[in-house]
């Protein structure tokens, strides 16, 4: 019965990310097997950051794609993509949230490698990244930044999550919705370690 119960949890936490009837990947199966109660926290943890009052599902779930792609996901990426789809979001949405990706892994070595120098003549150049996307996406600003944030979260450079939260806060974005969408990337990050 506990292997059952188990396996259903890990069942029900693979369809919380559009990925129902999936066989389940060896490392949660091991640890559907081992830790139950590991398993059982990560469904509730996924479920409630996709469920948070301040992300509407679609939001949510091109977020979610977000971090998918930055993980290298395939499967995940499959699955947000076609959760973001039923919740109303475009294919030119869908190429928003693919290139704001791309674009913020670029702008996330750049500017970590000028943070950790600190040497004027890296930190006075310019950066030539052409970056004319963050101009007028199709996602809307706000949501573009706050996807810029995540990633750049998950990537680690400290001078661009400071600029595109300060972005987020000149747009009139509540701090707690800033919050409920790094909590996002940082669970599906940690559910992307067992997939």
């Amino acid at each position: 019965m506990f292997a059952t119960n188990t396996q259903d949890t890990a069942q029900q936490l693979l369809q919380v990310v559009g990925l129902p009837g999936t066989e389940v990947p060896a490392k949660l199966a091991a640890l559907a097997a081992a830790d139950a109660r590991y398993l059982k926290d990560l469904k509730i943890n996924v479920s409630n950051a996709l469920d948070a009052a301040t992300l509407p599902k679609k939001d949510a779930y091109l977020i979610g794609l977000s971090v998918a792609i930055n993980e290298k996901l395939p499967a995940l990426q499959s699955g947000f993509e076609q959760l973001a789809l039923a919740a109303g979001a475009t294919d030119k949405e869908i190429a928003d949230i693919v290139s704001c990706t791309s674009l913020m892994n670029a702008n996330n070595v750049y500017y970590r490698f000028r943070h950790f120098v600190e040497k004027e003549f890296y930190t006075t150049a310019p950066a030539g990244i052409r970056m004319s996307i963050m101009a007028n996406p199709v996602i809307g600003k706000e949501l573009f930044e706050l996807v810029s944030l995540v990633i750049s979260a998950l990537n680690g450079c400290q001078m661009c999550v400071t600029s595109h939260e300060e972005a987020l806060l000149k747009h009139g974005t509540e701090q707690q919705r800033i919050l409920d969408a790094v909590r996002l990337g940082a669970v599906i990050k940690s559910l992307g370690v067992l997939l």
